[in-house]
């Protein structure tokens, strides 16, 4: 009866719910703009709430944590710039939306599917979170490692075009990922003896910079054309569309949750994945994907809000950060006297449930926000060019500005806007450059200490790997969806196909 009491905290005592309420609708918009990232406004707000009492502190944070993980599917969809990362393969199939006059349709899915995957993630976070976190708990470096390889594989999948410019593309975003001091034995690397190439290019900039700034670039080609009016009488996904999806959104759901739970991954990885998993299994799309389709809507919307839940599984049960958010929440819990981890479960378990209560809360507020104001915002891709180019570009250099309130990394927001313009123009794929530097780190970091864990010894390593059952299954996924990608299995699946 306390833990219920406890989760119905939130909705009970009306400055809780007006500081959710508040949290969420700045989230949804903190996370629209490009640069300024959720982490950020977490962090700020550490300072702000120093001297409050711990749940209204809590209650707002996590209101601007689940609006944020949001928000950045609108500016995605209507400008082709993602808000942030997590948000990256919504723009695949929300903008071509969007350039048909379908910006409404696309954003109201993408809300509702959101919500979704927020429920989903709350629930495992509710019911199931000291298993999901045990299992976390499993992963070695080498297993990281190989989900870090599975997740560079996802280039098959981001390269609507060639193969062969989307592999260039996915080692262009590995090598930008590497720039800078190396963190295990400070060395530099491809810094050419540049001091402000040492602390490296931070990710944001280049992903402003690669969809942004190429983006304006790209309309100066077509200028003179008349924009396209949008179609806002139909915004909230039909019954029957649900229930067509509800099959993948399940699915996807619970990849954002399982990739949420791991320490140092995150939303941005689980919606890639999950655009991945939703081209795999769908067998006929509403459109290809790249070009308009509802799936490439549903898989990555509902895998990173999943991923919210997903985050606080290790935080609340192990006192282990499932992402940078929550690493800076725990900050916040002992600011106020807890101690997230296991002792918190069993001390004050009231605290558990009031944040399930306030997740709860956040998600509703998310769809009561995600679904009003659509008509405002279409209006956006409504603008005369002349009007709309000078617009990104500011959004852009603000964006890019805010990361690190640095006109460096606005000087690398503008190159690789640059790159990005003549990888487009030329036919490279742009998704996985950004791949590529996200994950850039994570199979650095986790190669190496997986090595030097096994004294150095590639035959221990790859022993310790087929002795797992756990790193076995990774490997054979890696395999089996490398295979999946050869010309070969193209021609084998022809011939089957045939066949039939």
């Amino acid at each position: 009866m306390d833990a219920f009491m406890a989760f119905l905290t939130v909705f009970t005592q009306p400055e809780l719910l007006l500081l959710v309420g508040l949290g969420t609708f700045a989230g949804v918009y903190v996370g629209a703009i490009p640069g300024l990232s959720v982490t950020m406004a977490v962090s700020i707000l550490i300072s702000f709430t120093f001297s409050w009492d711990v749940l209204p502190a809590i209650s707002l944070m996590i209101g601007i944590y689940m609006g944020g993980v949001y928000g950045g599917s609108r500016t995605a969809i209507l400008l082709n710039i993602p808000g942030a990362p997590s948000a990256i393969a919504t723009a695949m199939d929300g903008y071509p939306m969007a350039q048909r006059g379908e910006a409404g349709e696309a954003i109201g899915t993408t809300t509702v599917m959101s919500f979704f995957g927020g429920l989903v993630g709350i629930v495992v976070l509710a019911l199931l979170a000291p298993v999901v976190s045990d299992f976390a708990l499993t992963f070695q470096p080498r297993d990281y490692m190989l989900i870090a390889i599975l997740g560079i594989l996802l280039v098959g999948s981001l390269s609507s075009g060639s193969l062969v410019k989307g592999i260039f593309a996915g080692a262009f975003g590995i090598a930008i990922g590497a720039v800078g001091m190396d963190p295990l034995t400070f060395t530099e690397r491809f810094t050419f003896d540049i001091p402000l190439m040492r602390g490296g290019i931070n990710f944001i900039a280049v992903m402003i910079g690669m969809f942004g700034v190429s983006e304006a670039l790209m309309q100066l080609h077509h200028v003179d054309t008349p924009a396209i009016r949008q179609k806002i009488s139909r915004i909230v996904p039909s019954f029957g569309t649900i229930r067509k999806h509800l099959p993948l959104s399940l699915q996807t759901s619970t990849l954002g949750v399982l990739i949420g739970a791991l320490p140092g991954t995150g939303g941005d990885i689980a919606a890639l994945m999950a655009y991945d998993h939703a081209k795999r299994v769908t067998k006929k799309p509403s459109r290809p994907f790249g070009e308009g389709a509802i799936e490439g809507l549903v898989a990555p919307e509902t895998a990173n809000n999943a991923a919210v839940g997903g985050a606080f599984i290790p935080m609340m049960t192990l006192g282990i950060p499932g992402d940078a958010v929550t690493a800076i929440m725990i900050g916040a819990l002992f600011i106020h006297g807890l101690n997230p981890g296991p002792m918190l479960m069993v001390e004050q378990p009231d605290m558990f449930w009031f944040v399930v209560g306030a997740l709860v809360t956040a998600n509703f507020f998310m769809l009561l926000f995600g679904l009003t104001g659509i008509k405002l915002f279409t209006r956006i891709v409504e603008m005369p060019r002349p009007v709309l180019i000078p617009l990104i570009l500011l959004l852009s250099i603000v964006g890019a500005y805010a990361v690190n309130t640095s006109i460096t990394d606005v000087y690398w927001m503008l190159g690789f806007g640059i790159v990005g313009y003549f990888m487009r123009h030329y036919g490279y794929p742009l998704g996985p450059v950004i791949l590529g530097v996200i994950l850039s780190r994570l199979l650095d970091d986790n190669w190496r200490r997986a090595i030097i864990s096994e004294r150095e010894d590639l035959g221990r390593f790859f022993h310790g790997i087929v002795t797992s059952p756990l790193s076995l299954t990774l490997l054979v996924a890696v395999i089996l969806i490398f295979v999946s990608q050869t010309p070969l299995w193209t021609r084998f699946r022809k011939k089957e196909t045939t066949a039939k």
